[in-house]
């Protein structure tokens, strides 16, 4: 259910005190032991779009000049206030929020209300600021990461857990609503091979061949993950190696047998990749989520975001990434043909 009652006139938000700058760029960043806090930012990104929120250059198309451009056609970087009565979707700059922000857009339109697109803005510093102001409406947001932005933590890393937390933390003026079951967060993928080979459906399953494998990601993820991974699932690997970028490559070739590869990466499905369940709930939630200024959007708005929230997994995310990331489709194309497979449009 929605986290607040959507208010359709012109309420005056109340002052809310500044977030404390992330301590790096984050999307899919707070992946957690179970009692861990949600407050550490990693660092990595996947193929499906760049330094995600973290104020870096666009890693979508751009418009003559650098400017990057929106589903619209315009540039994304304006903080005007739309005209009384508009919804502002507004978007980070990768493509992953990119077309998250073109989903809502036309699931909002839709349903009869008039929209103003605002994509590629940036980093979620700026984003931030401009839904507080009022500039923007409504955002994609990641539950697990906004909460680590603002200072927040919750022992319980699951959804419900962290939206209770977010909904304490949040300025009045502004609220979330319903999250989607998809996430980008975290996961241990291995190959199709080895999943067929050894049985492996979860990451509990990994105790009796860790010993034998090793296990690759990001440069920082050895520093942050071997631990609570020896203490959640008692799991001790042979080696660990600094894959970066490479990583769902490095499953693939063989050169790791396990990997740090996040849960949208389209490489998943190219590679064929196999992400093991984590039914201890190490990682966060990090599930994709409307994060709205109360004061601009209407039921009519809320309950066409909560539909789509209600429609959107972490399959179909990945499906709909490997459109845009891979085949190099137009994001408002794909996520018109979404809305419409959805009976969302």
């Amino acid at each position: 259910m929605s986290t607040f009652t959507p208010l359709s006139g012109s309420a005056t938000p109340q002052p809310a005190a500044t977030p404390k700058p992330a301590a790096a760029p984050v999307r899919r960043t707070a992946s957690t032991a179970v009692l861990a806090v949600l407050a550490l930012a990693a660092t990595a990104c996947s193929s499906s779009g760049g330094d995600p929120l973290g104020g870096g250059a666009s890693t979508s198309a751009a418009a003559p000049g650098g400017a990057p451009t929106s589903a619209a056609g315009g540039t994304g970087t304006s903080a005007a206030a739309a005209p009384g009565g508009t919804v502002v979707v507004g978007s980070a700059n990768f493509p992953e929020n990119v077309l998250l922000g073109s989903i809502y857009s036309q699931a909002l339109r839709a349903k009869g209300v008039k929209v103003e697109e605002k994509f590629n803005i940036g980093s979620r510093e700026v984003l931030y600021g401009q839904l507080q102001s009022g500039s923007l409406s409504v955002l994609p947001e990641y539950n697990g990461a906004l909460l680590a932005y603002l200072g927040g933590k919750s022992a319980d890393p699951t959804s419900a857990a962290v939206n209770a937390e977010l909904t304490k933390t949040l300025p009045a003026s502004l609220g979330i609503l319903e999250s989607s079951p998809a996430e980008d967060k975290d996961t241990l993928s291995i190959s199709q091979e080895s999943a067929d080979k050894f049985g492996l459906k979860t990451i509990a399953d990994l105790a009796a061949k860790a010993g034998e494998f090793t296990i690759g990601g990001p440069p920082e993820f050895k520093s942050r993950q071997e631990q609570p991974l020896k203490d959640v699932y008692g799991l001790t690997f042979k080696e660990w190696k600094s894959t970066g970028e490479t990583t769902a490559n490095a499953v693939k070739d063989g050169s790791i047998q396990v990997g740090n590869v996040f849960s949208t990466d389209p490489k998943i499905t190219q590679l064929k990749l196999v992400p093991l369940a984590d039914p201890k709930n190490l990682f966060g939630a990090q599930n994709v989520t409307p994060l709205v200024n109360k004061a601009k959007v209407d039921a009519t708005a809320t309950g066409a975001l909560n539909a789509v929230s209600a429609k959107l997994d972490t399959a179909g995310l990945l499906a709909l990434m490997k459109k845009v990331a891979v085949d190099k489709e137009d994001p408002s194309a794909v996520a018109k043909d979404w809305l419409k497979s959805s009976g969302l449009s």
